[in-house]
């Protein structure tokens, strides 16, 4: 008797039976469909339900999923699912520094247990700053299983780069429960005193590394309240809550980042293409002032990136409420606006606009529009707010022919218009924003204020910003 065994055809084979896209359509029975871009994966229930417990576990439901034999999938991209199907089908997979974190999220919402603990391992090995943590999913990455295993040493060393792109909040409830589960402590039940010590303990040498300086009053006024965190930083946020509306706050933090990291914000546009300059981004948060808007802000819309079309823009960019827009042109200038409202395709919200051309105005007494940017050696990053009387008029909403808009569309302006193509526009400052002192609206320099001239300008890169 003779055992015959060659993994490496099955392999080969089941990968073929998945990739061979000239199979009878009839030998599949479940359909994968990545949102992202819409691609279609044709699979077997067999294979799925075997290799996740995820998928077993809704075939044997009998959801709306398996009644139709398909389901979309929004938190991932195409080619992590594609390498996943094709691990399931054929037992291998390649993890590298550039999709181990998005291969351990979704292999940890999906049940997965090989590549969770694959994935895991390879990251643990391969722990540098310049590879996993500068990645914009690490608010997915805190989600996983395996962040809750991380040593006190792995936690530190990431806590203490300032390029995490996450909402600082809940980085904080993530070590909260870190805490809980390093001291044996259950993660729902109210903590009794002695149970705070031990928190407190477990936690001491890690709390440090976050950056209270970005939580919302009401986030520092509950976590005080709470009292979960040492003493020692506890004493700290008590008076920096004191010196918030206080001239004194400024020399205080200055005095304290000296020390520690809990008053130093992390670094905001690391995946800004236009913004390097520091004087650029310290002029933004100051204008905008909310630091909610910055801890949880992401990069949505890229022209580069995502392309130069205006209904793409709207696509991805309405309805977002806050809403920062940066342009970048051919000749280096770089200006923008920002609106507290955003563009919305809510009819009810437009002031004034033209219903079957789906354009009208928005109202937003807090909108600006900022110069960072130009020619001129003696501009400084400018700030215009919107002109009294003229906040009707703050934005405009034109889904079919323009991209953003800010300013009155009459007499030669707005403030400042992309077109369709979101490469070009023009530029009048002054339409119902303010002007610098001794220029005049409609003057050459109001057409060239921004962007070098009225429309002889064209758009390197469009970045727009949202929570």
């Amino acid at each position: 008797m003779e055992n015959y065994l060659n993994l490496e055809k099955l392999s080969n084979d089941l990968k073929n039976l998945f990739q061979n896209e000239n199979q009878n359509e009839s030998y599949f029975d479940f359909e994968i469909i990545c949102e992202q871009n819409q691609t279609s994966f044709k699979t077997h229930k067999s294979i799925l339900s075997s290799r996740s417990y995820y998928f077993k576990s809704l075939f044997n439901s009998k959801m709306k999923e398996y009644q139709e034999n398909k389901i979309i999938l929004k938190d991932v991209s195409n080619s992590i699912l594609s390498s996943i199907l094709n691990y399931f089908y054929s037992g291998k997979i390649e993890i590298n520094l550039e999709n181990a974190i998005e291969i351990l999220i979704f292999s940890s919402k999906y049940l997965i247990d090989e590549l969770i603990n694959v994935s895991s391992n390879f990251i643990k090995n391969n722990l540098q700053p310049e590879t996993i943590f500068i990645l914009d999913n690490f608010e997915q990455f805190i989600k996983t299983p395996f962040f809750l295993e991380l040593e006190e040493n792995h936690l530190n060393f990431i806590l203490s780069n300032d390029e995490i792109s996450a909402n600082e909040f809940k980085i904080f409830q993530t070590i909260i429960k870190w805490g809980k589960h390093k001291s044996n402590i259950n993660q729902e039940k109210e903590l009794e005193k002695k149970e705070k010590e031990k928190l407190q303990d477990q936690i001491s040498n890690v709390i440090d590394k976050i950056r209270f300086i970005d939580f919302s009053k009401q986030e520092l006024k509950d976590i005080l309240k709470e009292d979960l965190i040492p003493n020692q930083i506890s004493q700290k946020l008590i008076q920096f809550q004191k010196l918030q509306q206080n001239d004194e706050l400024n020399q205080f933090i200055e005095k304290e980042n000296q020390n520690t990291l809990i008053f130093k914000s992390r670094i905001i546009f690391k995946s800004s293409i236009i913004l390097k300059e520091k004087e650029h981004i310290h002029k933004l948060k100051k204008w905008i002032n909310d630091n909610r808007f910055f801890s949880k802000m992401k990069k949505g819309f890229s022209a580069k990136r995502d392309g130069f079309d205006c209904k793409k823009w709207h696509s991805i960019c309405d309805n977002k409420g806050k809403t920062l827009i940066i342009i970048k042109t051919n000749k280096n200038y770089i200006f923008g606006g920002f609106t507290s409202v955003g563009f919305t395709d809510d009819k009810s919200k437009w002031k004034k606009g033209n219903w079957s051309f789906s354009s009208g105005y928005i109202p937003d007494k807090n909108a600006f529009i900022f110069s960072l940017r130009n020619d001129k050696n003696d501009r400084k990053p400018q700030r215009f707010k919107i002109i009294q009387g003229q906040e009707e008029y703050s934005i405009y909403y034109s889904y079919f022919n323009h991209g953003p808009i800010f300013g009155l569309s009459e007499s030669e302006g707005p403030d400042f218009l992309l077109s369709s193509s979101l490469k070009s526009g023009h530029t009048n400052l002054g339409s119902s924003f303010h002007l610098p002192k001794g220029i005049e609206f409609n003057s050459k320099e109001a057409k060239s204020y921004l962007a070098g001239s009225y429309n002889e300008w064209k758009v390197n890169e469009l970045e727009t910003y949202f929570i």
